[in-house]
């Protein structure tokens, strides 16, 4: 599946924002990425995950799709997550919102 954003449940959301000196914002990044291509891509229920960054260099969201709320409880539990959970609370504040598109309006 690709990240394609719409209303009406299909995916569930997981928005992290996270909050970083600029100068540590390029450990982040591949902090992110590892674990999306190491993890959660393998995980049960992944669908895509997306990686922002602020044009100020001090923040970075990670906007993931899965298929359900079951699957993102499934990789908390999963022994991997904890020690890359503190990889990114080394480098970061990290603020984790579940979320379901309420509303797109696109051309």
């Amino acid at each position: 599946m690709q990240a394609i954003i719409r209303a009406g449940g299909q995916v569930v959301t997981l928005v992290n924002v996270f909050t970083v000196e600029a100068a540590k914002l390029s450990s982040l990044l591949d902090v992110l990425r590892d674990g999306t291509e190491t993890f959660f891509s393998h995980m049960p229920g992944f669908v895509s995950s997306s990686v922002l960054t602020a044009k100020n260099g001090r923040q970075a969201i990670n906007y993931s799709q899965w298929k359900s709320a079951n699957d993102i409880a499934a990789f908390r539990k999963d022994p991997r997550f904890a020690p890359y959970l503190q990889r990114l609370l080394a480098l970061a504040k990290a603020e984790a919102i579940e979320c379901d598109v309420a509303y797109v309006k696109s051309v």
